[in-house]
């Protein structure tokens, strides 16, 4: 019977002991420094006719690169916007359009929508 009242204070300092470390470990959190986002994607409209810095902003590639940096870009977004994957075909023709106009290949006629 005395052991009970030792382990119920047990408990008690236990909980209180959490509680304290929980609290130190929020304020902590909450005092970091706020890390800016190394990636950011293209946000926003297109533009009515596209533009090498559009193209790149919609590939994620500087708009000086090489023609297999561009075909790699344009291969891993497509795979996310494909519309055989349940993306749009409005997007994946501006995404290919970017292609096109990175690689050189466009004629400035527009997408097909």
């Amino acid at each position: 019977m005395v052991a009970t009242p030792m382990v119920a204070g047990a408990a008690v300092a236990a909980a209180a002991l959490a509680g304290r470390y929980g609290i130190i470990a929020w304020h902590a959190f909450k005092a970091r420094p706020s890390i800016p986002r190394i990636r950011r994607f293209y946000e926003g409209g297109f533009q009515a006719s596209m533009t090498r810095r559009e193209a790149a902003l919609i590939l994620g590639v500087r708009e000086r690169v090489v023609a297999e940096k561009v075909k790699e870009a344009h291969r891993r977004v497509m795979v996310a916007n494909h519309p055989d994957a349940g993306g749009s075909h409005y997007l994946a023709s501006k995404i290919n359009e970017a292609k096109d106009m990175m690689l050189g290949k466009s004629n400035n006629s527009g997408s097909a929508f």
